[in-house]
């Protein structure tokens, strides 16, 4: 097995530069539209009474929980002990924070009068979740960066391993924490479930492992670097098992909100007659983001090629944005129970209105923000692999370390 030496991304500057315009151009774009809403007020987006958190929160929310979720590949190769996934520990860092970071601008941006953050970093209120996810996001990128020191110098190998146990445990605290700001609001139906919290530790796996395969395979790709076929089968068989996980929870989620009787108008009405939100769950979510995805992955001859792969991940990241779509907007849109059993004859929150749901539909600048996050966490990568070593030089299989398949038949060949 040859030594792995990582280096910088040696793309040509004209194709390198080209994409950092773009990225920066998007995000200008996305400066604009915040700066719009921000001076004509949230009056323009299709916000309203019922859906307060719109289509930026459902580019924030993704990036976050793919964040703690594209972190997991480094978790496997400190924490669990699996040599073949080091050489893609600083990847898996990187993409974490810029993710986060994206995140979380996000939805500073979207929150109206961001200037005032600073009051509710300096006054906290512990009984509420939001208070502890400030301290989760924060810590979390300082557990990151000091992970990736751990990795890229010599100095912090010894800490390597505490910090990658650390770092696993925040992560999980991140998810089960970001889960639980909607599974900890009893008002809304669909929020007010505990199984949030592992729910949606399940699908940042899912999603965090989607979008470092496709950055991963897109960087090796513009370069002629190498992938190995043993590297691309652990990867694949990975996200493929994510994704049954995820549609276990899913499951379990939706059969216990049909188990309550209070609850039965919610599930029919999302399940059967919720219109886009009923498209995008079975659709967006269960169908291209779920179940096509893996058939792809487990198909005898088109698991075997890359562009196949690549589209496979492309689908679970839409079926992410739908799955954050129904969960965050969905929820809202449903009519609040405002006193249960009796009928309300008019508000404006659509409670007593049966089978009517709130309506949004989201803009151009909400979308934009949106984007901007995404453009913001690929703009960080793109910078950070071009001036720092975070990419290794080769994933060929004689240059990552065997895996337990191989090291089992190579004790079971007995020598003649």
């Amino acid at each position: 097995m040859k030594r792995v030496v990582y280096r910088e991304w040696r793309i040509p500057p004209e194709r390198y530069w080209s994409l950092l315009g773009f990225l920066a151009a998007l995000l200008g774009i996305a400066a604009l539209s915040f700066g719009y809403m921000e001076h004509e007020g949230h009056w323009v987006s299709g916000m309203n009474n019922s859906v307060v958190w719109g289509m930026p929160h459902v580019f924030a929310v993704f990036l976050i929980i793919a964040a703690s979720g594209v972190l997991n590949i480094a978790s496997i190769g400190t924490v669990f002990k699996k040599p073949i996934y080091k050489p893609l520990g600083r990847l898996s860092g990187l993409l974490a924070v810029a993710m986060l970071m994206g995140g979380l601008l996000v939805l500073v941006m979207d929150l109206g009068r961001p200037e005032r953050l600073i009051v509710a970093m300096t006054h906290y209120n512990f009984s509420s979740i939001f208070a502890w996810n400030i301290f989760l996001y924060t810590g979390f990128m300082t557990i990151v960066i000091a992970y990736l020191w751990s990795m890229a110098d010599r100095q912090g190998g010894p800490f390597n391993y505490p910090i990658g146990i650390l770092a696993l445990v925040w992560r999980l605290a991140l998810t089960t924490g970001t889960g639980s700001i909607f599974g900890f609001l009893v008002a809304r139906q669909a929020y007010d479930a505990a199984i949030l919290g592992p729910m949606f530790v399940a699908l940042s796996l899912v999603y965090g492992l989607a979008v470092f395969m496709l950055v991963l395979m897109f960087g090796f790709e513009e370069e002629g670097r190498p992938i190995g076929p043993r590297m691309m089968r652990r990867l694949r068989n990975l996200l493929a098992l994510f994704i049954a996980v995820a549609l276990y929870f899913t499951l379990i989620y939706h059969l216990t909100n049909l188990y309550m009787a209070k609850k039965d108008s919610l599930e029919h009405w999302l399940l059967l007659e919720g219109g886009i939100y009923t498209f995008l769950f079975w659709v967006g979510w269960i169908l291209v983001g779920s179940l096509a995805p893996m058939w792809i992955l487990y198909h005898p001859a088109l698991s075997q090629k890359r562009d196949w792969i690549m589209a496979a991940c492309a689908l679970v990241i839409v079926g992410g944005f739908s799955a954050m779509y129904v969960l965050i907007i969905g929820s809202q849109a449903f009519p609040m129970a405002m006193f249960p059993g009796h009928t309300i004859l008019e508000s404006g929150f659509a409670d007593g209105v049966k089978g009517a749901a709130a309506p949004y539909w989201p803009t151009i600048p909400e979308i934009l923000l949106g984007m901007g996050g995404v453009a913001l966490a690929l703009l960080i990568t793109a910078v950070g692999v071009r001036v720092l070593q975070f990419l290794p030089e080769s994933l060929a299989d004689d240059v990552v370390a065997p895996d337990e398949e191989t090291l089992d038949a190579a004790v079971l060949v007995k020598p003649a």
